[in-house]
């Protein structure tokens, strides 16, 4: 597609996306359980990804609304210059083009990663996993219907129902114009996009998110972050997997055994480093390997440090460079911390949870990068788009 919607028409599109997906709620459920009854995998984050309830359909309308109630974040002007010689300058953000989403197992960035991509003023094609593919083509459909309701061709929004050999093929050698991919999913997914696409790719979702736990913290708030940033949704990317403590924690082991005591009831497999074996219920890691790996289930890592150099210094060679918390009452440690740790989003006293586009105030999110180009962290409406300069004048040469 060549020419930009106008605002009015992708608005008009993402509200009547939103009456439709309401409108059409039992037959989205219906194909999401022929889904969840033909998927095999015992794997419980791409089972809760997959999964879409009636929770998730209002959760997905509403998101549609709040979005089309955003502001343009097209040809909003970034700079402005005047040459001495009378030009003027100026630079103003521009749709990609076409971009491309490749994503496993969750439906619902059918509508809520396209809407963003669509308000955004670019064509979007969609690659979703063989997992969800009912649900995905019915919820194509539903973008289809709200695009003619709206006089707008269906060529917005294509669903390309390929196989893995396919997918490899059309990233070496695209048969269209492509100009951004965004994979969504395991870092096996995202190896394969990496690895094949000859466009920008944003790394998207990676977790592996670290808490360290200061000699100077309260403990009682450390509790409540490790357990809200670790068990309230395993599959979530800004989950928690690696607790570090320090050394020098006052009634340590009193705290540990509260939190061990607490993660039990959730039937977690809890690890620990060589400094903190022997605790009762826990394994010792055998493999530092481990403290690079991304869980996205009912396990964690905790492990202990001698001070706040250390703890930096390890959640920097380990991390996944997405989200990192220090508990401490030390307003400087603190600042150190969250100047020197290298992770998209940092915490000072509060649950990597956060990190999401939607509780940034962003609107949504299309993804989470963790990247350090074009745009770190939460990528909302405001960030899925380029730039274009804008030169005017009278017949000046140079």
């Amino acid at each position: 597609m060549n020419k930009t919607l106008s605002l009015d028409k992708r608005n008009a599109v993402l509200l009547r996306m939103a009456e439709l997906v309401r409108q059409e709620e039992s037959i989205v459920l219906s194909a999401n359980d022929k889904d969840l009854n033909s998927f095999e995998s015992e794997d419980i984050a791409m089972i809760d990804r997959l999964k879409v309830d009636k929770k998730k359909i209002g959760e997905i309308v509403y998101s549609l609304k709040k979005l089309a109630a955003l502001d343009d974040p097209l040809h909003v002007e970034r700079f402005q210059f005047t040459h001495d010689n009378g030009l003027e300058i100026s630079n103003k953000t521009a749709p990609f083009g076409t971009v491309m989403i490749i994503y496993e197992s969750r439906p619902d960035a059918t509508i809520e990663a396209s809407g963003i991509a669509f308000k955004s003023g670019n064509s979007i094609l969609l690659k979703g996993g063989k997992e969800s593919l009912h649900s995905n083509l019915v919820l194509v459909n539903l973008w289809h219907m709200a695009l003619e309701a709206c006089d707008c061709s269906k060529e917005w929004i294509t669903y390309l129902n390929y196989s893995r050999e396919e997918t490899q093929q059309f990233l070496e050698k695209p048969t269209q114009k492509l100009d951004l991919i965004i994979p969504r999913g395991g870092e096996r997914l995202i190896a394969f996009v990496k690895q094949h696409a000859q466009c920008p790719v944003i790394v998207s979702g990676r977790g592996n998110n670290f808490v360290y736990v200061s000699q100077e913290a309260d403990l009682q708030m450390a509790l409540d972050i490790i357990l809200n940033s670790k068990t309230t949704k395993i599959s979530a990317c800004n989950a928690v997997d690696k607790v570090i403590i320090s050394r020098d924690l006052p009634r340590k082991m009193e705290f540990l055994n509260q939190l061990l005591q607490s993660l039990k009831k959730h039937n977690f497999k809890i690890l620990t480093d060589a400094k903190l074996a022997g605790l009762e219920g826990t394994s010792q890691i055998d493999d530092d390997s481990v403290w690079h790996e991304e869980f996205l289930d009912y396990k964690i890592v905790i492990g202990q440090v001698p001070d706040l150099d250390e703890a930096i210094q390890h959640i920097n060679t380990y991390c996944g460079g997405h989200s990192a918390v220090i508990i401490t009452a030390n307003e400087e440690e603190a600042d150190t911390f969250m100047q020197s740790v290298d992770t998209a989003a940092v915490y000072h006293n509060a649950s990597t949870r956060f990190t999401d586009g939607g509780q940034f105030g962003l609107g949504g999110e299309l993804a989470i990068s963790t990247d350090k180009l074009h745009q770190r962290g939460p990528i909302g409406l405001q960030h899925l788009v380029t730039n274009k300069w804008y030169v005017k004048g009278n017949g000046q040469v140079r």
